[in-house]
């Protein structure tokens, strides 16, 4: 069975997709098949979902989409939203069977959330409950933006809650011209539990340079 990681972030639109890619090729410069799964995602661009695509590209085996992505929806909106608009309901335990699929190919799998940790999948389930279903150690992407400090101790608190490992955090520099930035990532290493893996530049061409050296994957615990 391949080892999973569940990577969530502090908001949405805080570089998900960018770390989640970042670590699939880390541990394929290690000689591991990767594959990265995204278990629901909502708005598509001419009936493409970016974030999906990425993940597939940056894989290194070939698996069926609808395992990779069981859930996709067309508008821009909570998961939960996109789903009653589209009379449907997002089940777990079909992701569940997804992600199990994709483990009996891969050494390692990342599944990358939809929006905040907390964001509602249904009535009733958030990602929380995804991320508990799949029972994976979570990697925290933190946006270094005014205000991450309250956002990532607040989710590092709910991913504890949940009864689930923080295995690690990304700094992700969303904001080119971020005050203190330092001070603030000093701030988070002092006091999340998890280990800092690595901070990712806000230059996207760096970003697109340095396809494996962006993370520490050795500190993961």
């Amino acid at each position: 069975m391949a080892q999973g990681y569940f990577i969530t972030g502090t908001d949405t639109g805080v570089g998900k997709t960018t770390v989640s890619c970042a670590l699939l090729r880390a541990f394929a410069a290690q000689g591991k098949k990767v594959v990265g799964m995204k278990p629901v995602v909502a708005g598509s661009e001419n009936g493409r979902w970016h974030d999906v695509e990425q993940l597939i590209a940056a894989s290194s085996i070939s698996a069926a989409r609808e395992h990779i992505n069981p859930y996709a929806f067309d508008p821009p909106v909570s998961p939960h939203i996109a789903a009653k608009q589209a009379g449907i309901e997002i089940d777990l335990t079909v992701i569940q069977r997804a992600y199990q699929a994709l483990s009996s190919q891969a050494d390692i799998v990342i599944v990358e959330g939809a929006g905040g940790f907390l964001v509602p999948l249904s009535a009733q389930q958030t990602g929380a409950d995804l991320a508990r279903a799949l029972n994976l150690p979570v990697i925290l992407v933190v946006g270094m933006r005014l205000g991450c400090l309250n956002h990532a101790l607040l989710t590092a608190q709910a991913i504890r809650a949940a009864g689930l490992t923080l295995a690690g955090w990304v700094a992700n520099c969303v904001h080119p011209q971020m005050q203190v930035l330092e001070e603030n990532i000093a701030t988070l290493e002092q006091r999340l539990e998890g280990l800092l893996l690595g901070v990712v530049p806000f230059n996207h061409e760096i970003i697109a340079k340095r396809k494996t050296g962006l993370l520490d994957i050795i500190r993961l615990r």
